[in-house]
């Protein structure tokens, strides 16, 4: 495998996607209605870092004082990029690592490629649970989280419970089974959410555009929320990496080297789920970014599970801030779903990949 040719190798090429992805964040900051230069957004990212990391005792910042001058920027500039685009730019970033990563773990422990985060019906669960808060017009804030989200997250989470409950046999779940269950849920659910939709229509505009996914409503608070249960949720999982290798290639197999298939997957389910409830709570429904972005990275490092975790991540952030950026500034002031990118992008692209790497994906 990769893995064992060269580790040196592969955290060097880690640590230049992890630069290569803060030049994006930094570049995606330039874009939007207000016109600031690539120069100016990075004097502004400096300048917050360097006023962050002042505050630690005994640390001198005065270098990046040396290196670039940190002024001439007002004040309006500086409040559009720190707590406007910024905070999503992250959040977008964040989200697409963790479906980045889910769709990694989906497809190694069901070996079905077209295994992705929301085939659990996961998305459907948090789509019916904001459907129901926006038509009943719950608009109040717990904690700076909208009921929105918080109806989002709950009914993502009991989606997950009613679909491992329909598919457990005894104390085993059935791969095959689970994701039927998923699939079932989800034609249900979609359903009852265009049901809403019919008898609240003046609310099917609020209600589609966040089914079509969006993180316009990004915020400081979100990102601080999200960031540790991700962060915890992929340490985990690459935490399991070794056990994952073991049970792609067979659970026969992974149960004779002394593995607990089952425990393990329900490990893998709740973790996954949790990534997803997370995500699809603060964005709504965005798809693709588990399928294409596993498969690529899966066809350019190997199937070694060390390996394609964490440059699914970077890859999966680097797609979703990409994406976020073109929803909002290729038509301005007009904002186009985030969801409906990655769609137009991520469809063609996935068609792509299946025909030409029939044969390499899962080989």
């Amino acid at each position: 495998m990769i893995y064992t040719r060269s580790k040196k190798i592969i955290i060097i090429v880690l640590l230049l996607l992890i630069i290569a992805l803060l030049f994006l964040i930094v570049s995606s900051a330039t874009f939007g209605a207000a016109n600031i230069s690539f120069m100016n957004s990075l004097k502004i990212l400096l300048n917050a870092l360097k006023t962050a990391l002042e505050k630690i005792p005994f640390l001198e910042m005065s270098f990046l004082e040396r290196m670039l001058a940190l002024d001439g920027v007002d004040e309006t500039q500086s409040f559009i990029v720190l707590n406007l685009r910024l905070p999503r730019i992250i959040l977008s970033a964040l989200i697409g690592a963790s479906l980045a990563v889910t769709g990694v773990v989906l497809q190694g422990m069901f070996k079905n490629p077209m295994a992705d985060p929301y085939v659990l019906g996961i998305s459907s669960g948090a789509s019916f649970g904001a459907a129901i808060a926006i038509a009943v017009g719950l608009d109040y804030t717990f904690k700076g989280l909208g009921a929105i989200t918080i109806f989002a997250f709950l009914g993502a989470v009991i989606t997950i419970m009613l679909v491992y409950n329909i598919a457990r046999e005894g104390n085993k779940v059935s791969p095959i089974t689970l994701i039927l269950a998923g699939i079932s849920v989800s034609f249900m659910l979609s359903s009852v959410v265009s049901l809403i939709m019919v008898f609240n229509r003046s609310k099917v505009e609020h209600i589609v555009f966040w089914v079509m996914g969006s993180i316009s409503s990004a915020s400081w608070n979100q990102v601080l929320v999200l960031l540790p249960i991700i962060i915890i949720c992929i340490v985990i999982i690459i935490a399991f990496s070794r056990d994952l290798n073991v049970i792609s290639t067979g659970e026969e197999t992974a149960k004779s080297l002394g593995i607990e298939v089952e425990r393990l997957k329900k490990i893998m389910i709740v973790v996954c789920s949790i990534l997803v409830a997370s995500c699809v709570a603060v964005s709504g429904v965005i798809g693709f970014v588990g399928l294409i972005i596993p498969h690529t990275i899966r066809l350019l490092t190997g199937s070694d599970h060390r390996i394609i975790i964490p440059f699914s991540a970077i890859g999966g952030a680097a797609f979703m801030v990409i994406c976020d950026t073109l929803a909002r500034s290729v038509v301005p002031p007009t904002e186009i779903p985030v969801g409906a990118i990655t769609s137009v992008v991520g469809a063609p692209y996935f068609i792509y990949l299946l025909s030409k790497n029939k044969k390499k994906v899962y080989g």
